[in-house]
């Protein structure tokens, strides 16, 4: 059973940048949007926003470790796709293929695959951040936050960059007790070291077990580990 865990905060709060201790050989990157990073570019990242390509790499489970870059915009470019089709069904195709993602996590990855989620935050009306949607229809079917045990928001004053760990009330924050400290570095591989630490799990690098792929899923372009 892997473990899903979500990064959200605004744009340029330091999601991406987080990345930049990791080795190119450590991580596989599933990069959404289709950007380059913030920071000399390591990686050989796939670009992809199809929900059941990004499935079908982590049935494969070659890696331990994913990060999903913007992974919002895999709800806001199928939304835009289907601007035009009328009544509700787009809205809960649209949650379904993200829970799909992270149940695929859950029941078809080893013990020691961690995926992160760089997802973009919202504040809401009353002033708390959350998880960004397509809207509230979403919400009303998909709590996102719900769907894992690890949430971190990435803050920034201008001159630090840091990860909150738990809630002060104003928003959706969250992470097992006495697993991190209340405000960290934004550096995603000291975060992977810490849940792999504080539950015995495998060091990051290849996946004790190679999966085989399924064979309805679309071949993609290589990817670490794929």
């Amino acid at each position: 059973m892997g473990i899903p865990v979500l990064i959200m905060g605004e744009s340029g709060s330091g999601k991406s940048t987080s990345l930049r201790n990791f080795k190119a050989e450590e991580v596989a990157i599933f990069n959404v949007a289709g950007k380059p990073f913030p920071f000399r570019n390591k990686f050989s990242a796939l670009t992809v926003d199809d929900p059941r390509i990004i499935i079908g790499k982590l049935k494969q489970n070659n890696m331990n470790c994913y990060v999903i870059d913007d992974s919002q915009y895999l709800m806001a470019f199928k939304l835009i796709s289907r601007l035009n089709d009328k009544g509700y069904e787009k809205y809960t195709e649209i949650a379904k293929d993200f829970r799909d993602i992270v149940n695929t996590i859950v029941k078809d990855t080893t013990d020691d695959t961690i995926v992160y989620f760089l997802h973009h935050s919202e504040q809401r009306d009353d002033g708390h951040y959350k998880a960004k949607t397509s809207g509230k229809m979403i919400d009303n079917w998909l709590t996102l936050e719900g769907l894992f045990s690890i949430v971190l928001m990435a803050v920034t004053d201008g001159k630090r960059h840091e990860f909150i760990t738990q809630s002060d009330g104003t928003n959706t924050c969250k992470s097992p007790m006495d697993m991190f400290p209340y405000e960290i570095d934004n550096d995603l591989k000291y975060v992977d070291s810490t849940i792999r630490d504080y539950y015995g799990l495998k060091k990051i690098g290849k996946a004790e077990k190679k999966k085989e792929p399924t064979a309805d899923v679309e071949t993609a372009d290589k990817i670490p580990g794929g």
